[in-house]
């Protein structure tokens, strides 16, 4: 099944339009990765040597940006934090300095369910549940390939992608995750994002653009889109009609990716909600840089904004140093 699905894949990758991939990739034994450039005559510029990547998972990482490792997770550990959402989101456990967010549709809402308007949990990085995803050591084990040893969880979300109402507000735009970031160097930033159920294009999976990552950092603002988007759903534009490749997970599938990567979600045209569960994480060598008079101005002054109506009055910066920690080697720069 794996080396069928590998097949599916690279083909795939060699071919014009929208496609889903199937993400049973790059198992130990692979060794086609559908490039151009053979492991031994490659430069790496996005992974570091360690002998957890196979040179084939590395090659395909380095012309792809992004990677899926199947069955990477428990099932028993995404139940656990599947339970813990729920509890959080109801009321039954505190909920400290997470922040809850709302899909635009769902508010205005009386009298439901939390777990039907929460739409995504962010900061969870000191609970002592959820915390175990970005401090997993099989997740941890891949990390190093792209940071090194000396890794800091930047930022954690539980997205909860609600049945969209027909107004697709449910998807996400096509973006970059760096456009969010005011650390560097990109490269040594990655994000792991676990499927928590069968994830596909009917609940809405990620879609990715291959090979983004060696681009640069585009502008990205809020889209037009007729029925609206929701707060710092920021997008680039001038992409539509670039394919994309679509990533259908299975429950404990984990992608790993570039944060220059352009990638979004669609809609869920589905009856239930789509749970998965990620962090980005960073060299503890990075360093903070100034984003003033550059494209992520307009995204450190909504942040800053948000955080002053919430009684915090810090800069872009100090925010995101009060939502990271250290999850394996030592402390650095961030």
């Amino acid at each position: 099944m794996a080396d069928r699905r590998m097949k599916v894949i690279f083909g795939h990758l060699g071919h014009r339009g929208h496609h889903d991939m199937m993400p049973r990739l790059l198992s130990s034994g692979a060794a086609n990765v559908g490039t151009n450039s053979s492991s031994s005559s490659l430069e790496f510029q996005y992974t570091l040597d360690n002998p957890r990547l196979t040179a084939a998972q590395r090659a395909f990482y380095e012309e792809n940006g992004f990677l899926v490792i199947p069955n990477l997770v428990p099932c028993d550990k995404i139940d656990r934090w599947k339970e813990r959402f729920i509890d959080l989101v109801e009321g039954r456990v505190d909920t400290g300095g997470m922040t809850k967010m709302k899909d635009i549709s769902l508010k205005g809402l009386k009298n439901v369910s939390g777990e039907l308007i929460v739409n995504k949990l962010q900061d969870f990085v000191w609970d002592e549940v959820l915390s175990e995803h970005c401090m997993l050591p099989q997740i941890l084990d891949y990390v190093e390939c792209f940071t090194g040893p000396d890794i800091m969880a930047m930022h954690t979300m539980l997205i909860n992608k609600p049945p969209d109402p027909g107004t697709r507000t449910s998807r996400h735009p096509l973006h970059q995750d760096l456009h969010y970031f005011p650390f560097r160097p990109a490269n040594k930033i990655v994000c792991a994002w676990t499927a928590m159920e069968k994830v596909d294009t009917k609940n809405g999976c990620l879609f990715v653009l291959p090979g983004s990552h060696k681009g640069k950092l585009e502008q990205h603002d809020y889209p037009d889109w007729e029925k609206g988007v929701n707060k710092m759903y920021h997008g680039v534009r001038g992409f539509d009609d670039i394919p994309k490749t679509m990533l259908s997970m299975e429950k404990g599938d984990t992608v790993f990716f570039h944060p220059i990567l352009l990638h979004g979600s669609g809609d869920n045209i589905t009856q239930h909600f789509r749970k998965a569960i990620s962090c980005h994480y960073a060299s503890s060598h990075c360093e903070y840089i100034d984003v003033k008079g550059t494209t992520q101005e307009n995204i450190a002054k909504e942040v800053e904004e948000i955080a002053l109506k919430r009684g915090v009055s810090l800069g872009f910066k100090e925010i995101w140093n009060l939502r990271s920690r250290c999850v394996r080697g030592v402390e650095d720069c961030l």
